[in-house]
């Protein structure tokens, strides 16, 4: 009796630790499920961006950098700046420039400044002294001519020998005066002239050191309006700070951005850019502050792909406006932007997990035991569409679960939708045309 006792207690224990320890129970009650649910639906690409004002004024170095003759440099560095973020008035100070580029310009011009007043002076002595040489030569020459005017009336009552060489005389001296006078008058134009180009010379020189030295007071930045002050940013993404440098044709070290209005600036894969048009909505959250929510719209997208430094991949700028203004908002902050490039309405959308591929069919493994053929739709980062073979509420596994021979196969009536779709979709990628030169190929053989 204790024997029968026995055995029904062990059996009893068996189907107990069975129960408990069955792997497809167990691994049964792991498997996580997923329920088929019906609304809106949303297509979004998801991408990081950088803050930037719609509009700002630049804080630029002297504009004669650029358009003066007289400095001849092609980089200046910047020698001091204020704190990107910094909060000016306009009028006040913002940075400075190194002027020992320019200050080698200016010893240049001012020893051309001291040579060409050295020649002004000397062209004025010597212009002086030849002067008086002539004058002294015309008072002797009218004294001579004076002596021959006595000389011949005196000779009146000589014999007409005598008379007829004093006029001689006279004549050669009136000669000799007139000429003297007439090259005198040609000298004074001629030292007018060469004083007067001694003078252009020396106002020249005295003009390029003048706007050199100008130009200089100017190394000075000061803020053109109120603003923050935000580092200008280099092609290669750098920021313009102390000891960068700028040349004649970019002469911008910050800027002043209207912080009442921004922009981020983005880029998208050329895989995703097809799907990104123009005035799109736009959700945008701010990284530094993750509970702050706004939008936006999709304002610009370039026609050109472009290689990010770093990157081998081509991507696509895309500028989205932000409907918002927020005082926090600062340049240069990440944004996370969510482009909603397609929105459906009253649809049915699972999880991607819970969808596997054979055969270029798609199913699921349902809760009632089936392997259920779908036809998807469109799908974004998380979620698929069920066009058919699913209804609202259905509970599916995310996973393929175990022993999926107890699986029964459902939906073949879906397979020729699905073989349609897959020829339409051939068609629209040249899968015709692909067939159609494999047959000519097949009939020329």
């Amino acid at each position: 009796m204790k024997k029968k006792y026995y055995i029904i207690a062990s059996l009893a224990l068996l189907i107990i630790a069975y129960i408990i320890f069955s792997p497809s129970k167990k691994n049964e009650s792991k498997q996580l499920m997923a329920t088929v649910e019906k609304g809106k639906f949303e297509i979004i690409v998801t991408i990081t961006g950088e803050l930037q004002a719609k509009s700002s004024v630049d804080i630029k170095g002297p504009s004669e950098l650029r358009n003066s003759r007289n400095i001849r440099v092609s980089k200046i560095k910047i020698k001091d700046l204020v704190a990107e973020g910094t909060v000016v008035d306009s009028g006040e100070y913002v940075g400075a420039l190194d002027q020992s580029e320019v200050g080698t310009s200016l010893k240049d011009l001012e020893d051309g400044l001291e040579t060409a007043n050295s020649k002004y002076t000397k062209n004025q002595i010597d212009t002086a002294m030849q002067m008086r040489e002539l004058r002294n030569g015309l008072v002797n020459l009218k004294f001579e001519l004076e002596e021959a005017q006595i000389v011949l009336d005196q000779s009146k009552f000589e014999p007409p020998s005598k008379v007829r060489q004093a006029k001689i005389s006279l004549a050669k001296q009136q000669r000799s005066y007139k000429q003297a006078l007439d090259n005198y008058k040609l000298k004074v134009q001629q030292a007018k002239a060469s004083m007067l180009e001694a003078g252009i010379a020396l106002q020249k020189a005295q003009r390029k050191v003048q706007e050199v030295k100008s130009v200089m007071k100017k190394f000075d930045i000061y803020a053109p309006q109120s603003g923050m002050v935000i580092y200008k940013k280099e092609w290669g993404g750098e920021k313009r700070k102390v000891g960068s440098s700028i040349d004649p044709w970019d002469l911008t070290i910050a800027t002043l951005p209207d912080l009442s209005s921004m922009n981020s600036k983005t880029y998208v894969n050329e895989i995703d850019i097809s799907k990104v048009k123009v005035g799109q909505e736009v959700r945008l959250g701010i990284d530094a502050f993750p509970k702050k929510k706004y939008t936006g719209r999709v304002l610009e997208i370039a026609n050109i792909g472009e290689q990010l430094k770093n990157t081998d991949a081509k991507v696509f700028e895309v500028i989205i406006e932000v409907n918002e203004s927020d005082k926090i908002m600062r340049p240069a902050m990440t944004t996370s932007n969510q482009i909603i490039t397609q929105t459906y309405s009253d649809v049915l959308y699972l999880p991607l997990e819970a969808i596997s591929n054979e055969d270029s069919l798609s199913y699921v493994y349902t809760k009632s035991n089936k392997k259920q053929i779908i036809v998807p739709g469109a799908a974004n980062e998380n979620y698929i569409i069920v066009e058919k073979g699913l209804d609202e509420g259905d509970e599916v596994f995310l996973s393929v679960p175990e022993n999926t021979e107890r699986f029964k196969l459902s939906g073949a009536e879906l397979i020729p939708i699905i073989k349609e779709r897959q020829r339409k979709q051939a068609t629209e990628n040249g899968g015709i045309v692909k067939e159609t030169s494999k047959k000519k190929s097949k009939i020329k053989s």
